[in-house]
């Protein structure tokens, strides 16, 4: 039966055509890191600012756990404090900036350039400083509700377009692509069918003001970013973000009646981590809520990509929670104290 479940202020129209322009980008992308590994780029640096960068880690984590090739996630502003020795020349670099006007994303490509590395920049606006300094510039219009998705599908192509031109096994980039073309029209109704339940939890939500957010594998990035981009940044409710690996290691003292622990449920390896906490927190609190990507369909999806994409899914239907906490809270997603006032 068609789901014909309306979605609180969503267009579909403007979502479909920028996942579909990030899914478009697949082939310039393969392209691009082919060349640069064929000319000898000894490495590849991910070198994002804020929650930019942090949506890069699922990417770099198949990268490291899949090829022998270099590949670092280091913060913007860090290394340029702290200098790395593998930022040479030749070193790749993916600088994502959905404004393209970021300070620590236009300094750190300037300090990459500067070390004689070639910088991809991943942009959501072109004309704007990052997108004209790069060297190879992949500009995909995109807007904080939909640049989550958009963001990991790109570092995702790169990540996949890196394992195909460094390994000597099966070439499957062609037939992932493939699947991917799907996904747009795909995350619509993973949205749709989400929508009853991202009302309900938003009701849950609204009068909380403290949540443990945990995550592993490529749902800790979402994780990460989700408390502190949206939650706090957007909403100013407090979090904690912990890595389900950690949160045995202290965090499970904070946890009591009352306490709200949000696990994200993903479908890699990593899984049994946070089926870990799954498992605890009904045993000390009556605020557990977990959001599984396993529970979401994707007709036509293998099992290998759905395992890739855990991270993309759960971006997709918090956006559909926080479209609902926005209106129930009475605070706009764009309201903030101090971000425009702060110069990073």
């Amino acid at each position: 039966m068609l789901n014909d479940t309306v979605m609180l202020n969503f267009d579909e129209d403007r979502f479909r055509t920028i996942q579909g322009g990030a899914v478009d980008l697949a082939g310039p992308l393969r392209d691009t890191i082919a060349d640069l590994v064929d000319r000898g780029a000894p490495n590849l640096f991910f070198l994002g600012a804020g929650g930019a960068g942090v949506l890069m880690l699922p990417a770099a984590q198949l990268l490291q756990r899949s090829t022998t090739f270099p590949v670092h996630l280091v913060k913007a502003a860090e290394i340029m404090a702290t200098g790395h020795v593998g930022l040479r020349e030749g070193s790749i670099v993916v600088i994502p900036s959905l404004s393209g006007t970021t300070s620590e994303a236009i300094d750190v490509l300037r300090y990459s350039r500067e070390r004689g590395a070639t910088v991809i920049a991943l942009t959501g606006n072109d004309s704007t400083p990052v997108a004209d300094e790069a060297d190879h510039n992949f500009t995909n219009f995109a807007q904080d509700d939909t640049s989550s998705e958009s963001f990991y599908l790109q570092s995702l192509l790169i990540a996949l377009a890196v394992i195909d031109a460094t390994t000597d096994g099966e070439k499957r980039y062609d037939a992932v692509v493939e699947e991917l073309e799907r996904l747009p029209e795909l995350l619509i109704e993973v949205k749709r069918s989400f929508e009853d339940r991202a009302r309900s939890l938003a009701e849950a939500f609204k009068d909380v003001d403290y949540h443990i957010i945990t995550g592993a594998g490529s749902t800790w990035a979402e994780a990460w970013y989700y408390g502190t981009c949206i939650l706090e940044e957007m909403q100013w409710i407090r979090t904690r973000p912990i890595h389900a690996a950690d949160f045995f290691h202290g965090t499970l003292e904070l946890v009591e009646p009352g306490v709200s622990v949000v696990v994200f449920q993903g479908e890699d390896a990593a899984r049994p981590l946070t089926e870990r906490v799954e498992a605890f927190v009904p045993k000390v609190s009556d605020r557990l809520t977990v959001i599984d990507t396993a529970d979401f369909e994707l007709p036509g999806i293998s099992p290998e990509v759905r395992a890739l994409l855990s991270p993309v899914l759960l971006a997709t239907v918090l956006e559909r929670l926080s479209a609902h906490l926005e209106v129930l809270r009475d605070h706009p997603l764009t309201t903030r104290r101090y971000y425009r006032r702060v110069t990073y």
